[in-house]
């Protein structure tokens, strides 16, 4: 009569660039692109794949834990995921399959208010848009109805819990701080529960003020906070006696159920993960438990007993939900003396710039079609799919300019929506990375606003952000947090297409027809050449994705060979190519060509600054390659001719002096990585070059060469097992599986062992090479005995 539900609440905070719709590079996250891909290779991925170790630390099962636990997933991280990350998100949503095979048809995903809005304050209106547009999320992914909801920071009101059950939400799950008095159904007299006195193992009622009904699960708060803070998923071992002991065993159905953040498991931990696979795996052999999820558990054991919740609390501030409205002293980080007597004001002129454009915005929807609300609520349909014949489905009937008009007008809620994002008050200052990004959500909103509603609205906005304060030294006001970091960020036709054209000038064929959320329609171009240098002229239409705001503009780019790219641009006021610009550019005047270049633009002149992120990293990347190999190859030149006076420092253990280390260095890194980016470099090659560094003293690059290593292999068993009966891929493969694991660092297996153990549950290949790359992957081959469980292990 013991049942067991881990739930994991999977978020993080959007981070993409509201003008682009895409993270540009986090460089606190290297060597990974942004945090999101930082996250999904330690957490995300991970739980997809778990690894359950035996007592030697092989191997003895892959297992997906989100299929045998209950979790929600933000549903902006979700969609991130999708783009970034398809055989994860694949994962994910079959793991919901597989729960309602193993859990009497009940998935084991919750959906989850829309992007993470404290929901106590939010008004009524936006309550429904939070919930509506999150469980329809919910729907376009898993295919169902969702049967619960999480709530951001579990923050609850009686009027969110209506707006819950008023759209078919059965559950939710809170802390027990959250609960007041409970009572047995039935019963007249209550019991006070309140300081978390309640009993944790069973599910209650909460009746609403409409009339309606929510079932609340309130989670044990002991073992959760263990979970987060205090090292229990150090061993498997632990978090499964811990999880068995929250309900005592005296006859009757509990519930033994925990909740934390997701990313407890293998972000905040390593390897936690494991310890949860360890745990699930154990306490499912387990006669005396059984694992479960809140829908099937809610089915078999409807509650007995109803409660009366705390309003206005949530699971992370102890003063209810002040840490998203007022200096409560809860926080993370920062210096003790520092206030966050900012969020008051913060909050103040978001809720101005809500109320100034919310009520009008509705007002102009009315224009174009017949309920306003309801089309607020639909946007979401299109949030999801942006194709065209998808949004004329929805906008039938309206002109184009018309179309323009409405979603500029939703687009104008979204960022309102995203703009009270919870993690922009959860930290500690104004001038913190999350409340940047609210903040450029609320720009966005601005200039749609001003746009689409045709009145001044940044003015007084700058002016109520005035009056929070940040903490750290020089950063100022709201206002100069905004015009600091927001202002910048806001991306003009003109910005965009200089963008498009110095890209363009570096793809083989000149061809894009994306700059981010915009579609691009190469009208007419010209390319001309001369020695090393380039000039290409253009008109481009580029059209908003989003809301299909369309300009045509005219370019031309100049490359002198080098790192000098300058680009002028303008709206498109002629009929023609500027082609007066190519008489100076082939007579080689530079300064007369950049001179005219001015002229012709008026000014209006871009270089590589004037890229994106990503795009200007890459090109950068691109003019420095020559440069780079040219120093790489001096710094070998140096090395070569040395070598000798290196290896006799080496042999009397005498330093070597910094000008032939940094060359020792410098030459024997890009040896190794060149040798290691070729599986077809065998073990002799890059045994001696390890060994070299060693003997010489030199610092080897190991995330470098890691993340190389791992790259080759990666691609070298994506090649073998797409055709397993291949013996000389199969040969090749274990030769680099057994160099790998000579190195001295360690490089990165789980993608090779995934597919070996994909393949040897498929049947695999029936010849004894297939088994020995398992052995070489220490996965424990042949069907495993009692013994074996009972000596596995939950980290590698």
């Amino acid at each position: 009569m013991k049942y067991v539900t881990v739930h994991g609440h999977f978020y993080q905070p959007p981070r993409e660039n509201p003008w682009l719709e895409a993270i540009e590079p986090q460089d606190s996250a290297r060597p990974y692109h942004d945090w999101n891909e930082r996250i999904l290779a330690e957490c995300y991925a991970p739980n997809t794949a778990s690894r359950i170790l035996d007592g030697e630390d092989r191997i003895v099962a892959i297992v997906n834990n989100y299929s045998r636990i209950s979790f929600d997933f933000g549903p902006t991280l979700l969609s991130w995921i999708e783009r970034q990350a398809p055989a994860v998100y694949s994962a994910i949503l079959d793991a919901d399959k597989e729960s309602q095979l193993r859990f009497s048809g009940h998935g084991s995903a919750l959906a989850q208010v829309y992007n993470h809005v404290i929901m106590p304050l939010a008004r009524k209106r936006d309550k429904e848009i939070q919930v509506v547009w999150g469980i329809r999320d919910f729907e376009h992914r898993f295919h169902r109805r969702p049967e619960g909801m999480w709530l951001a920071e579990t923050a609850a009101d009686l009027e969110t819990l209506d707006v819950l059950a008023a759209h078919g939400i059965r559950f939710t799950i809170l802390a027990p701080s959250q609960a007041k008095r409970t009572r047995r159904l039935g019963n007249d007299s209550w019991d006070d529960v309140t300081g978390g006195g309640i009993d944790t193992t069973l599910p209650y009622m909460q009746r609403l003020p409409s009339g309606r009904t929510i079932v609340v699960f309130f989670y044990d708060g002991a073992v959760s906070k263990a979970i987060a803070f205090e090292g229990l998923l150090h061993r498997g071992e632990s978090l499964t006696d811990r999880l068995l002991a929250i309900a005592r065993d005296d006859g009757k159905p509990r519930l033994a159920h925990v909740a934390t953040d997701g990313e407890s498991y293998g972000h905040h931990h390593p390897h936690g993960d494991m310890a949860l696979a360890f745990a699930l795996d154990t306490i499912d052999r387990n006669s005396d438990a059984r694992l479960t999820n809140y829908g099937e558990f809610l089915e078999r054991f409807p509650p007995e007993h109803e409660v009366e919740i705390v309003e206005n609390t949530s699971w992370s501030c102890a003063h209810g939900i002040e840490r998203w409205r007022s200096d409560c002293g809860c926080r993370t980080g920062g210096s003790p003396s520092w206030s966050q007597a900012w969020r008051a004001p913060l909050r103040a002129a978001l809720d101005w710039l809500r109320d100034t454009t919310a009520a009008r915005l509705e007002e102009k929807l009315a224009e174009y079609v017949k309920d306003p609300f309801a089309s607020v609520l639909d946007y979401i349909d299109l949030i999801l799919d942006r194709d065209p014949a998808n949004v004329d489905k929805h906008l039938g009937g309206l002109t184009e300019p018309q179309k323009e008009t409405v979603l500029k007008l939703l687009e104008l809620e979204r960022q309102l929506q995203l703009a009270y994002t919870s993690c922009g008050w959860f930290f500690n200052d104004l001038a913190g990375i999350e409340t940047i990004q609210i903040l450029r959500y609320a720009g966005r909103a601005v200039q749609l606003g001003e746009d689409v509603l045709g009145q001044p609205i940044e003015a007084k906005f700058l002016q109520k952000l005035d009056l929070a304060v940040s903490n750290r030294a020089g950063a100022g006001t709201g206002r100069d947090v905004y015009l600091r970091n927001v202002r910048p960020a806001m991306i003009t036709w003109e910005m965009l297409c200089a963008h498009y054209c110095i890209s363009a000038l570096f793809q083989p064929n000149g061809e894009i027809d994306r700059v981010y959320s915009f579609d691009v329609e190469r009208v007419e171009s010209q390319s001309v050449r001369s020695g090393a240098m380039r000039l290409m002229l253009g008109r481009v239409r580029l059209t908003s994705r989003i809301t299909r705001s369309s300009e045509r503009l005219s370019f031309a780019v100049l490359h002198l060979g080098d790192h000098t790219v300058t680009a002028g641009i303008e709206l498109d006021r002629f009929p023609g190519l500027p082609t007066d610009l190519v008489g100076p550019f082939r007579s080689a005047d530079t300064t007369a060509l950049l001179r005219a270049l001015d002229q012709r633009f008026g000014g209006h002149i871009y270089n590589l600054r004037s890229l994106f992120g990503d795009e200007q990293r890459k090109i950068v990347d691109f003019l420095l390659q020559t440069s780079l190999e040219d120093a790489e190859a001096a710094h070998r030149s140096i090395y070569e001719r040395h070598w000798g006076t290196v290896r006799f420092l080496a042999d009397l253990g005498v330093p070597l002096p910094p000008a032939l280390s940094v060359a020792a260095e410098v030459a024997l890194n890009a040896r190794l990585r060149n040798a290691l980016s070729d599986w077809r470099n065998g073990a002799e090659k890059i045994g001696s070059l390890v060994r070299e560094a060693a003997e010489e003293g030199i610092r080897l690059d190991e995330p470098a060469l890691a993340w190389t290593a791992r790259s080759s292999l990666d691609a070298l068993a994506e090649a073998y097992f797409a055709a397993p009966e291949d013996r000389a891929k199969l040969s090749a493969l274990r030769e680099r599986v057994r160099l790998v694991r000579s190195l001295p660092f360690e490089v990165d297996l789980w993608k090779v062992q995934n597919l070996y153990f994909q393949c040897l549950t498929r049947g695999g290949p029936g010849f004894h090479e297939f088994l020995d790359l398992g052995n070489d992957l220490s996965i424990r081959l042949g069907k495993t005995s009692e013994n074996d469980h009972a000596d596995r292990r939950p980290n590698g």
